[in-house]
């Protein structure tokens, strides 16, 4: 009698296993973004979570920011909404006169990422890899989201957008976009450590 109630104690664990781990594949596949699978190590764009007052979601046109030691003025920033997820992306002027953007994102932990455009590249997405100057990208994921633009951004108030983004070691980015039926926009990217952002609104210019 004892072993047939440990082996029923037995089956009934294991049943109660197998449940836990369908309803923990159900969840992940309802956070997968649709039109693509999910790359390993997680998403690189993730859901918006509250943020505090000034932080860098919050940043709007005519905000300063300090990264690198690097002073950035905000021109513009564009939102960003596919399915259940969000994110924003911030441009950025500064006195070299190159194309800057910086992106942020909430995933388990927030993601910051300060791009410069590469209007000369010639590479184009699709490919699993793809090498630029040196370095080898790998590719991270792909999607379309629609998109509300605020301040100078040189877009619609609201579209599509399409991407491709690649990663590589060390925090290096590598990243396609298409606003509309315009063609592809390459930028490169360094990931931040928040500590490396000091941001100054308008506010206080006045």
């Amino acid at each position: 009698m004892d072993l047939s109630v440990a082996y029923l104690v037995a089956a009934v664990a294991v049943l109660v296993v197998a449940v836990l781990v369908i309803v923990v594949r159900a969840r992940r596949r309802a956070g997968t973004r649709p039109g693509g699978a999910l790359p390993t190590g997680g998403p690189a764009r993730g859901r918006m979570a509250e943020s505090p007052r000034g932080g860098p979601h919050r940043l709007a046109p005519g905000d300063r920011v300090r990264i690198r030691e690097r002073e950035y003025a905000v021109s513009g920033t564009i939102r960003l909404v596919e399915g259940d997820w969000s994110w924003v992306q911030h441009l950025l002027n500064d006195a070299s006169g190159a194309s800057h953007r910086l992106s942020v994102e909430d995933g388990p932990d927030l993601e910051l990422v300060l791009w410069t455009a590469e209007p000369g590249a010639t590479v184009t997405p699709g490919a699993p890899t793809i090498d630029l100057d040196g370095r080898r990208y790998t590719w991270s994921e792909t999607g379309q989201a629609r998109y509300t633009a605020t301040g100078e951004t040189g877009l619609p108030a609201a579209g599509t957008m399409r991407y491709h983004d690649y990663e590589s070691g060390g925090g290096a980015r590598l990243s396609f976009e298409a606003y509309g039926e315009e063609g592809w926009r390459v930028a490169r990217g360094d990931l931040l450590d928040p500590a490396e952002l000091t941001i100054r609104p308008a506010a206080e210019e006045r």
